[in-house]
């Protein structure tokens, strides 16, 4: 793993390939949801901003790492039960199919909750 990636492709090329394999598919999970979102690397991690912070990944050993915030996590609490989870973090694990209609139902609860928060911010 390469913890100085300068962004997401290099990010994901420091990954053996059914890793990267994973990664990639993660990540054209939450462009095909919010194509307008821009990409970058947070905290060593890849990450995608759209009205600030929506949702992080990372890889690892044996599960995939999501961080949609610990709202993201909360709201979708009891669909969660197949998979390790915490405050803000989702495990998903390599061996298994990414829970893809899952992640874009939590991606796109992040992008109304971040432009809500945005639109709220603009008001006050």
């Amino acid at each position: 793993m390469n913890n100085k990636a300068a962004d997401i492709d290099e990010y994901i090329a420091g990954f053996p390939e059914s890793t990267r394999l994973i990664l990639q598919e993660l990540r054209n999970i939450i462009s095909t949801v919010v194509p307008e979102a821009r990409e970058k690397i947070s905290y060593q991690m890849p990450a995608f901003e759209l009205s600030g912070n929506l949702v992080y990944f990372a890889g690892y050993k044996n599960h995939i790492g999501f961080y949609p915030g610990s709202s993201g996590v909360q709201h979708f609490v009891n669909e969660l039960s197949d998979y390790e989870h915490s405050k803000g973090t989702i495990r998903f694990p390599i061996d298994q199919p990414l829970p893809v209609e899952m992640i874009k139902r939590i991606v796109a609860f992040r992008v109304k909750e971040n432009q809500e928060k945005s639109r709220l911010k603009r008001k006050s």
